[in-house]
């Protein structure tokens, strides 16, 4: 602002008046329609592609799907790399696009591209093609108790159904639980009794299952349709299809020949809240939905339908997700609160009171027009915006106490109150305006950081350059037209008194002290600088030698903790819940000691999960794209800990103490904690690429071995996992002289022990596969696969072992293939370092390849005490 704008606002403070109560109004109605969210809203530079391909090996999805996919897609201008992982069961193709690509052109031509691959196997489902979008998970409700998961899920659905119907919520999901199947279970006997075989039984729940329109008929009372009615929806209403009948009227009902179980998918997926079997039930926040609306909306539901639960059922509000942007809200609050009494209080003695009063106001004017400009800017109330408004806090209100306190000496000096205000603003205002633009510009970078931390991070510029700015006109506009009206001093009073002790003892501290110290300094201008120089390289020798540690981005106090585990592929259900159950036993054993230390329960609720890993995705903003992964041979135990304002730990020393008290767990590739709100990332990420697999992983193994013999590391890995037990099927000569091919035996097979699905229903909200398979115990062996018939295209049935070539056991592919960029085989090596407390962080070695990624190498781990922080 110039001087002849300075000297109108001074004089015209009806105006000034006018343009604060225009900031003031717009920054309080912008409160009422900024965004409220834990964390931004993010669209990621990443495409997903996921086929499913159910039943099948890592290395049948790679040669059958991935490959025939980045064929496909290779040439797509605006991609930067294609990342593969061929999954038992799925396959899964990340897009990373280049910066400033347009995301909606390159879905579309993605779309189209994979559309048109004709040549995927027949098993294989339609692609499922979209954009990566960081979704905000608002909290889960854990509907627990001592029951059945049939009573658990359908009390987890009739709870979606009541929740999407409220106002402040659209999107409800059920996790934690198995999808709805069902199971037309046919045995060996029973299918040589009646001479039939899988196909048939298919075909004729096929025929006989089904709605079927017939058109219509237009007659001179009206037209009226058509329409065929037999789809059977229930396992009781599928027993009762007719398989085939005979001219002399008997028939054969699909229950005479199977056990029809209308059921779950036999996922492995358990679940336990406080020890109890449970059903979780996440509600996310879409669009311009509010985080704090939906948590009070969520509440309140949960009040009322308590009592509307069965005995012994209870419903728990469970990891809310808004109590974190609340805390942060309510921090900011109380911390400009704070700034704006130290500032009056300090003022008011040594200045002047209603010049203390104006000052400080410029603090919450500075905010409220920054929050004016939030929705225009495209920027919510979050985490990040709200650290930023604390950020911004110590800086906002400098340039108008500098400017308040020199008009204060003008007026001290010739008594004139609009004179003093005109004359102390002007001489201060280009100093102050180049200190608030040099701090925007220090800022302003962040506005232009690529990728996804950028989006992150321009949040922080975004609020407190308008803060700046605001204060800056406050300051130069605003404060000189309050300031001017300021009177002369009369007579002394109390007050007076009282405050003029401090200020004088100020102006003696200065005469006395701080003039003469500056004076020396000036005088010996070549030693200062050297003092000042000696104190820079000190400051840096402290951060190279490792004395201060160093963090790319710090941990960040949570309410809960979790520990993800990931045991050998392969590993039986069972197994896998005992080492979750000992994690569970950890946690118990915790919990004991911190009631007996501190007399406080720190934990809330303990939630453990098989089969699945629900928080280690969960994050509003990860690192990368998140690779869900699922099987019996993972699992995850979340604590949800008391506020940090309860509790005299923190997370992290929780966290730590939780891995010491549980110890090792025998056989488990990984024990990953995470106890902070935000994971970046590993601190060492370093990929090793190249043609020859073997050469990368003896190299990864010399890394392995360098970073094992850093004191205070330990828990390294590597990304390989020792796949499954493989036997790989083939035919011998003399059963091809039958008639039989290898595709007759394949599909037999994965008839008899995945199952044909010979229908896919809609139940409710539901998609329901029916499965034509062995029964389950008829599943369970090696002695089953012995015991099999195989049909020969004539009717004839023909002993398995009598025409298959076997070979086992051998070890097959993993069945979560690492991720690898498309062509060549990577190694990823990554880790984390030690905290100078002596506890440390994990580092593990990720390990990707290009064709067969089979078994990977042992893991190596090694503990001590502390290691230095640029490891």
């Amino acid at each position: 602002m110039n001087n002849g704008g300075i000297a109108w606002f001074a004089r015209n403070p009806v105006a000034a008046n006018l343009m604060m109560v225009f900031i003031i109004l717009s920054g309080l109605i912008a409160t009422t329609t900024v965004k409220e969210e834990v964390m931004p809203e993010l669209e990621l530079d990443w495409i997903s592609i996921t086929v499913p391909y159910l039943g099948a090996a890592p290395e049948e999805v790679e040669e059958g799907v991935v490959i025939r996919i980045e064929e496909a897609i290779q040439g797509i201008d605006g991609i930067k790399e294609i990342e593969s992982t061929a999954s038992e069961g799925s396959a899964s193709v990340m897009v990373e696009l280049e910066l400033g690509a347009d995301p909606r052109r390159v879905v579309d031509e993605v779309k189209n591209n994979v559309d048109a691959i004709t040549t995927f196997p027949i098993e294989t489902e339609r692609p499922i093609i979209r954009e990566m979008i960081v979704r905000s998970r608002v909290t889960d409700i854990a509907i627990s108790g001592p029951t059945d998961v049939f009573t658990l899920k359908a009390l987890a659905e009739r709870v979606r159904d009541e929740l999407t119907a409220l106002p402040e919520i659209t999107q409800v999901e059920i996790v934690s639980a198995p999808p709805y199947e069902i199971s037309i279970e046919v045995s060996e006997t029973a299918l040589r009794r009646h001479g039939m075989t899988f196909d048939e039984v298919a075909d004729a729940v096929r025929r006989s299952s089904l709605d079927l329109p017939g058109g219509s008929v237009r007659t001179d009372g009206g037209e009226i349709l058509l329409r065929t009615i037999g789809q059977a929806y229930r396992g009781d209403e599928y027993e009762d299809l007719v398989l085939w009948t005979r001219p002399d009227g008997s028939r054969l009902h699909l229950g005479d020949v199977a056990t029809v179980v209308d059921g779950f998918a036999e996922t492995d997926q358990q679940a336990r809240f406080d020890h109890e079997p449970t059903v979780l039930v996440t509600v996310i926040r879409t669009g311009d939905q509010s985080s704090l609306d939906i948590s009070a909306a969520v509440q309140r539901y949960v009040e009322r339908a308590r009592p509307r639960l069965p005995e012994g059922v209870s419903m728990t509000v469970w990891l809310d997700e808004a109590t974190v942007l609340t805390d942060r809200l309510s921090l900011m609050l109380r911390t400009g609160a704070s700034g704006f009494v130290l500032v009056f209080i300090v003022l008011a003695l040594f200045l002047e009171l209603r010049l203390a009063f104006w000052v400080s106001l410029g603090i919450p004017i500075s905010f409220l027009g920054a929050i004016a400009l939030m929705p225009g800017l495209d920027v919510s109330a979050n985490v990040i915006s709200l650290f930023a408004f604390t950020v911004v806090l110590g800086i906002v209100v400098d340039d108008a106490i500098i400017v308040g306190e020199n008009i204060h000496r003008h007026q001290e000096e010739h008594g004139e109150g609009l004179r003093g205000s005109i004359e102390g603003a002007r001489e201060i205002a280009k100093p102050v305006t180049f200190a608030v633009l040099t701090t925007v510009a220090a800022f302003m970078p962040m506005l232009f950081v690529p990728g996804m931390m950028g989006r992150v991070f321009r949040v922080i510029p975004f609020v407190v350059i308008p803060c700046l700015l605001f204060s800056l006109v406050e300051s130069l506009g605003i404060l000189p037209a309050h300031l001017s009206h300021i009177p002369r001093r009369g007579r002394p009073g109390p007050w007076r008194r009282f405050q003029g002790f401090f200020s004088n003892a100020l102006k003696l501290f200065v005469r006395k002290v701080y003039t003469p110290l500056l004076e020396v300094a000036l005088e010996w201008r070549y030693a200062t600088a050297a003092v000042g120089l000696a104190t820079l390289i000190v400051t840096g020798g402290l951060v190279v030698g490792g004395r201060i540690d160093f963090q790319f981005f710090p941990s960040i106090e949570a309410d809960f903790m979790s520990a993800s585990l990931t045991m050998p592929q392969g590993t039986p259900v069972e197994s896998t819940s005992r080492a979750v159950a000992r994690l569970e036993e950890g946690a118990a054993r915790l919990r004991e000691r911190l009631v007996e230390e501190t007399g406080v329960d720190h934990f809330r609720h303990v939630s453990a999960t098989v089969g699945d890993h629900p928080m280690a995705g969960a994050g509003d903003v990860p690192s990368g794209p998140v690779e869900s992964v699922a099987g019996a041979h993972v699992g995850e135990v979340t604590i949800e800990l008391l506020p940090a304002e309860a509790r005299s730990l923190t997370s992290e020393q929780l966290g730590n103490r939780w891995r010491e008290v549980t110890g090792p767990i025998p056989q488990a590739v990984e024990v990953a904690y995470s106890m902070s709100i935000m994971n970046p990332g590993d601190d060492v990420d370093v990929q090793l690429a190249g043609p020859d697999l073997d050469r990368l992983r003896a190299a990864a193994d010399e890394v392995k071995a360098r970073l094992a013999g850093y004191a205070g590391l330990y828990d390294i890995s590597d990304s390989f996992r020792a796949g499954k037990e493989e036997m790989q099927l083939g035919i011998k000569p003399a059963a091809e002289t039958l008639g039989l091919t290898l595709q007759d035996l394949g599909r037999q097979v994965r008839q008899a022990f995945y199952g044909e699905e010979a229908q896919r229903i809609q139940r409710g909200r539901d998609d329901i596969r029916v499965m034509v398979r062995y029964p389950r115990d008829d599943r369970r062996s090696l002695g089953n696969l012995e015991d099999m018939r195989i049909r020969t295209p004539n009717g004839g049935e023909v002993p398995f072992h009598h025409i298959i070539v076997t070979s086992r056991p051998m070890t097959t592919c993993p069945q979560m293939a690492p991720t690898r960029p498309k062509g060549m085989a990577a190694m990823m090596i990554s880790g984390c370092t030690y905290e100078r407390s002596g506890i440390a962080r994990r580092a593990k070695i990720i390990s990707t390849a290009r064709r067969n990624p089979c078994c990977r190498p042992p893991t190596v781990s090694a503990s001590s005490a502390w290691a230095p922080s640029n490891v």
